[in-house]
């Protein structure tokens, strides 16, 4: 069986000339027919672009000029990043067929590596959730029981990597749209430092939060697919230079002296199962040398409402160029500008998404700016105070992903709350900046995964990756039984 080895392991076989790209793309093909109808993991999966990609690269191997180590390897892209002249939908009905015009640095990146795009995977619509359920093409289902949520807004690429229909995906992290999933479904995955991976070429959502990760069944995997796609890009002002020295080949999984910071404000509400596995990491780790210190994070209560301000009130000004005009559908009947303005966006965003846009043009408003939007940009700077003063304890930060296991379908659908609620431990790192990354830890009373969360300093994504790698040697993986 290919569909459910590593990329590390493919790279391998296909170095040695024991298998070809093109019988990979034929496996996941059939995989994914077999599958898909259960999880609904993709929004585009086209068989007949996957295999011609697979084609090529067998062919390039063939004539000694493979693009790199990973020439062949199947990788999916949430669909909120551009891929020239496929469907870019954000999950969205306003966006209706666009095709986009050109690539995503990320997909660049991707595509000069040799890696074989397989499709673009399902999401929360314009990634504004943490469930999967907002996608105006269908709720994705988690795979290791569907009637279950995988996460979101990543919902689709997390999904796509547990089932074993490609070996890693590329996805985004607002508020814990990469973590949260990787937990629910039981894979690795990591957002890293805020800049450290272009975003041109990424739908905006809320452009001071938003950042492009990985997916994978390993942290060796996620490593190396974030090696690909890190690095300065001038088409992107916010993207840092930085050293890429997290790479598979890097991470020894040695954590002896590593300073782990445990917070007490990520452990309150957490459920008993959850916490106790996180603790069980983190003595496991202690074992192999790593120091536990204590610490705070007291400006953790003010997480949800600063994030949520700020977040509305980007995406309210990030999505009011999609008017019907030059983006997607233009409804019918329409006698004037402010009529199709109207009727595109009541007719193209979802509820979720007016919500949204509502809530941040009423923070952004005449007479509630400086009581809404301006005093939650005062609580961002000392939440970024906060982790900046945890750092001099501490090298990584350690806490559970979630305070429960996924959840049913449907569960929290109409209570936006406590949906809102289910990112409390993740938008931290996002209004911070800090890389963070979620390994699986173990399973529930109910067989449902468990993440356990690490945050590093700012792009100290090796950190992070070291002490993943570490517990990933003593908790192994999880795959569903589908």
């Amino acid at each position: 069986m290919l569909y459910n080895k590593s990329m590390k392991e493919l790279s391998e076989l296909l170095d040695k000339k024991e298998i070809k790209s093109l019988d990979i793309a034929d496996e996941l093909i059939n995989r994914t027919e077999k599958i898909e109808p259960k999880i609904h993991s993709y929004i585009t999966f086209d068989q007949e672009k996957f295999k011609e990609q697979a084609k090529k690269s067998d062919e390039r191997r063939a004539s000694g000029k493979s693009l790199s180590k990973f020439d062949g390897i199947p990788i999916a892209l949430k669909d909120n990043i551009a891929v020239k002249d496929v469907k870019l939908s954000c999950g969205s009905k306003i966006l209706g067929d666009f095709m986009s015009p050109y690539n995503a640095t990320v997909t660049e990146k991707l595509t000069d590596s040799g890696f074989v795009i397989s499709g673009k995977t399902n999401l929360d619509e314009f990634a504004m959730g943490s469930t999967t359920e907002s996608s105006f093409y269908g709720v994705t289902k988690n795979p290791h029981n569907t009637d279950k949520v995988p996460g979101g807004s990543s919902g689709g690429s997390a999904a796509a990597v547990s089932a074993s229909l490609v070996p890693a995906s590329l996805g985004s992290d607002t508020g814990g749209s990469i973590r949260l999933p990787a937990s629910f479904c039981g894979v690795v995955g990591i957002k890293p430092t805020y800049g450290r991976v272009s975003r041109f070429g990424l739908v905006a959502y809320a452009s001071s939060l938003d950042q492009i990760g990985t997916f994978a069944r390993s942290v060796d995997d996620a490593a190396d697919l974030l090696s690909v796609i890190s690095g300065y890009d001038k088409k992107d002002s916010t993207s840092a230079e930085g050293s890429i020295d997290f790479s598979s080949d890097k991470l020894s999984g040695d954590v002896k002296g590593l300073r782990i910071g445990l917070p007490d404000e990520y452990f309150n509400g957490v459920g008993a199962e959850i916490s106790d596995a996180v603790m069980n990491a983190v003595k496991e780790l202690e074992k192999k040398g790593a120091v536990i210190e204590k610490i705070s994070l007291k400006m953790t209560e003010y997480a949800v409402p600063v994030y949520y301000l700020i977040a509305t009130s980007e995406a309210s000004s990030n999505l009011s160029r999609f008017d019907g005009i030059r983006y997607g559908r233009r409804p019918d009947g329409v006698e004037s500008l402010s009529d199709l303005y109207e009727k595109a966006r009541s007719e193209g965003f979802g509820g979720e998404v007016k919500r949204r846009i509502v809530l941040g043009t009423y923070s952004l408003s005449s007479g509630y700016y400086d009581a809404y939007y301006l005093k939650a940009l005062k609580g961002r700077t000392l939440i970024i105070n906060d982790f900046k003063e945890a750092y001099k304890k501490c090298d990584v930060i350690m806490s559970p992903v979630a305070a429960n296991t996924a959840f049913g379908i449907g569960e929290k659908m109409n209570d936006p709350l406590a949906m809102y609620l289910s990112d409390i431990l993740t938008i931290s790192a996002n209004l911070a900046g800090v890389p963070g990354i979620s390994v699986p830890v173990g399973l529930d009373s109910q067989k449902m995964p468990i993440g356990l969360q690490i945050m590093g300093n700012y792009f100290k994504e090796r950190d992070i990756l070291n002490a993943a790698k570490a517990v990933e040697g003593v908790f192994g993986k999880y795959e569903p039984q589908i």
